[in-house]
C-alpha cells in the first residue's frame, strides 16, 4: 500500500512538472512528462491488481502535493532522475522483504518493477546528460523539446 501510494505520488508529480512545462511553452517537454505520468499511474494499478489478486485489502492513501524545481528544466529533470533512484530504493527494499519472507509470488513481480527501475533511471539520466551538454543554447534547448515531445506512450 506504501507503494501504491509513492507510485500515486510520482504520477502526480510528473503531472505538476507537465503542468509547468506546458506554462513555460515547453510543449515537448510537458508532453513527455504527461506520458511519464501516465506510466507511473499504470505502475500503481499494476501494484493494486497484484494484492487485489491475492485478497489483500487496497488501501488508497493521501497524496502530498508535490515540490517540484521550477528554476529551469535541466533541474526539473535532475529532480526526476533523484526521485526515480529513490524509487528504485523502494523496490529493491521491498524485494529484500519478499525474499525474507520466502513471498516468492511477490518476488516474480517485483521484477518486472526492478526492470522498469533500470530503464526509468538509464532514461532520465540520458536527457539529463543531454541537457547539461546544451546549457544556455535557446537552440539546442528548442531540439531538446522537440525530441522530448516525440514520446508516445507504450
Amino acid at each position: 500500500n506504501d507503494q501504491i501510494q509513492a507510485e500515486f505520488y510520482s504520477a502526480y508529480m510528473y503531472y505538476a512538472m507537465s503542468l509547468h512545462c506546458a506554462e513555460k511553452n515547453k510543449k515537448g517537454m510537458a508532453r513527455w512528462l504527461k506520458v511519464q505520468y501516465e506510466e507511473e499511474r499504470a505502475h500503481a494499478m499494476r501494484l493494486i491488481s497484484h494484492l487485489e489478486d491475492r485478497g489483500q485489502t487496497v488501501k488508497l492513501m493521501q497524496i502530498d502535493q508535490p515540490h517540484i524545481a521550477t528554476e529551469s528544466f535541466l533541474a526539473i529533470f535532475e529532480q526526476s532522475l533523484e526521485h526515480e533512484k529513490y524509487v528504485t530504493k523502494r523496490i529493491h527494499d521491498m524485494y529484500a522483504l519478499a525474499i525474507e519472507e520466502k513471498d516468492y509470488a511477490a518476488q516474480i513481480h517485483l521484477n518486472w518493477f526492478i526492470d522498469e527501475q533500470v530503464e526509468e533511471e538509464s532514461v532520465f539520466s540520458e536527457i539529463v546528460d543531454k541537457m547539461k551538454l546544451i546549457g544556455d543554447s535557446t537552440i539546442g534547448m528548442f531540439q531538446m523539446d522537440a525530441e522530448l515531445g516525440r514520446r508516445v506512450a507504450d
